[in-house]
């Protein structure tokens, strides 16, 4: 088995925002360059709060189509679909039973979604979800994890579960490292206090594949506070190339207006190059199917050696002895 180098994944909760694109989604293009990748869209993750199966199905072809159009290349990683790899569940129970009650219960993405609400609203697959998240990690044994700080407190769930495996069990797991990259953390254009999300309303996002029209009109309605100008030109740097940032950032005498024609101008010649990609995907779908269904089963094949050797280690038959 080929070794991996690097595992991410992403819920297909919606069209991905610039936010998305610049905090993670780019970053993969970048690693696939030199490294061997393997990226997962988990939607049983979408699944932790009440969800219509219809937007679910749609909502995951449309991740796949706007990873592809972002420059995922399957010549160069492997994209999977979680539901595709049942392996993921069945290893997610065998940990399950290696971590405590209290040890999910203080996981701050849990307690920060659950907070105000009541117990009989909060489901047991979002309690739970770390442990499926380890799971999504460690049946592909990556030497690296790329992730944010607000992240980090799950990798070390998923970090200690591994250890704990190979300690009472024998090895089987590689201990993933956080890859700690610079990315940036895109702020809501109406309340930069906040990091932009899909759950805000929609004027607090860019969605990558929106309208000239749109991306036009939230930029020129942007928050210009002190935290606004910063988050400005936060998503200026980010572009790279396409913006001046450097140039910008040291004028204290720039004023809203030229600030915010230039991050314009670079976000709609980044998404106009997104939006040409997206059409050519879009060109063939049935391809498209072919290449994930391709990919999702080459995945499979290292998510069934890895249970193989944990079923071997802890006294489970595996299908092949009988």
């Amino acid at each position: 088995m080929k070794n991996v180098d690097v595992l991410s994944c992403i819920q297909p909760t919606g069209e991905m925002h610039i936010g998305n694109y610049f905090g993670a989604v780019n970053n993969w293009v970048e690693l696939q360059a030199d490294h061997n990748c393997i990226y997962g869209i988990v939607d049983l993750h979408a699944m932790t709060n009440a969800h219509e199966p219809e937007k679910l199905r749609r909502h995951t072809d449309q991740m796949i189509i706007d990873l592809l159009a972002c420059g995922i290349d399957p010549r160069k990683s492997t994209l999977f679909v979680q539901s595709l790899v049942p392996e993921h569940v069945e290893l997610s129970w065998i940990l399950g039973t290696m971590v405590s009650h209290k040890e999910l219960a203080m996981q701050k993405q849990f307690v920060s979604k659950t907070e105000n609400k009541n117990d009989d609203d909060i489901s047991a697959g979002l309690f739970s979800y770390p442990i499926l998240q380890a799971a999504d990690i460690l049946i592909y044994r990556p030497d690296a994890v790329p992730v944010g700080k607000d992240q980090d407190q799950h990798l070390e769930l998923t970090q200690r579960v591994a250890k704990k495996f190979n300690k009472d069990f024998g090895p089987v797991f590689n201990v993933p490292v956080p890859k700690f990259t610079q990315t940036p953390e895109i702020k809501s254009l109406v309340d930069p206090s906040k990091k932009m999300s899909k759950s805000l309303s929609d004027e607090h996002s860019i969605k990558l594949f929106e309208t000239e029209a749109a991306i036009r009109r939230k930029i020129s309605g942007a928050n210009f506070s002190a935290e606004g100008k910063d988050n400005l030109l936060e998503i200026l740097k980010a572009c790279g190339s396409e913006g001046n940032f450097d140039e910008l950032s040291g004028n204290e005498n720039l004023g809203e207006l030229e600030i915010k024609t230039e991050v314009t101008e670079a976000l709609l010649r980044i998404t106009a190059q997104l939006k040409k990609n997206r059409t050519e995907v879009l060109k063939d779908t049935s391809l498209m199917n072919d290449a994930i269904r391709e990919m999702s089963k080459q995945a499979r094949q290292i998510a069934r050696d890895t249970l193989f050797q944990v079923k071997e280690k802890i006294g489970i038959k595996n299908i092949s002895n009988f």
